[in-house]
This record gives structure tokens, C-alpha cells and sequence, in this order.
């Protein structure tokens, strides 16, 4: 995994070059294709508000069905769906599965993306 760039931006080495050749865009799907698949995760309000529940406390699936109104089956798919990202992790308790974020970077990469768009909503 490659270091985040500098806290003032992307340094010129780390900024995508415009030339639009056929190796660049293979570079830019390489370099690109896991944040991308992070943020398409959280494309569905659904799987938006499941993180967010995840940034208070673990749940498991019964818990995200009373608390968002959604079937059962549709939760599980979502939860996949999360789960392949990277985004979720499952723990067994006995009979009972769990679901919590898989480190405080997803929180904090859901939250500020979320204070920013209601910032943008007012």
C-alpha cells in the first residue's frame, strides 16, 4: 500500500499525468481501483446508513432490519456487499453474527464525507 500524500495535497509525483495513453489508464485502475470500490460501496443510501449506525456501535442483522425498515435478505445482501469492499467485519457471539466497521479510518472516511455533503445541503 502506497503513504497518503502530503497533509497539503498530492505531491507532483503522486498527481495523475493527462496524456490518456492506454498504459495510463491501466496505471490509473491499478493505482485508483480500491478507493473507488470504497466509495462505490457507500453509493446506496442503505449501505450509507449501515456505516453509520457502524460508527456508534456493532450490529447485527435483526438490529439493521428494526432500525432501517428492510427485509432481512436485503440487509444480508448489503452487508455483503460491505463486507467485500472491506469495509465491515463479521464476529461470531455464539449463535449471533455482529457487524462492526473494520477500523476507525472507515468511520472517520464515512463521517467527514457525510458532514461535508450536509454542509453542502444548507
Amino acid at each position: 500500500m502506497s503513504s497518503p500524500p502530503p497533509a497539503g495535497g498530492m505531491s507532483a509525483g503522486d498527481a495523475p499525468a493527462g496524456d490518456g495513453g492506454v498504459g495510463r489508464r491501466d496505471e490509473l485502475e491499478r493505482r485508483y481501483s480500491a478507493v473507488t470500490g470504497l466509495f462505490g460501496a457507500l453509493a446506496s443510501p442503505v449501505r450509507a446508513a449501515m456505516v453509520h449506525l457502524l460508527t456508534v456501535r456493532s450490529h447485527t442483522v435483526t438490529e439493521f432490519v428494526e432500525e432501517l425498515g428492510i427485509s432481512q435478505p436485503l440487509a444480508s445482501q448489503h452487508l455483503r456487499t460491505l463486507r467485500a469492499a472491506g469495509l465491515v467485519t463479521a464476529d461470531r457471539e455464539g449463535r449471533l453474527v455482529r457487524y462492526r466497521l473494520t477500523d476507525e479510518h472507515v468511520a472517520h472516511v464515512f463521517l467527514d464525507a457525510y458532514q461535508h455533503s450536509r454542509e453542502g445541503a444548507s
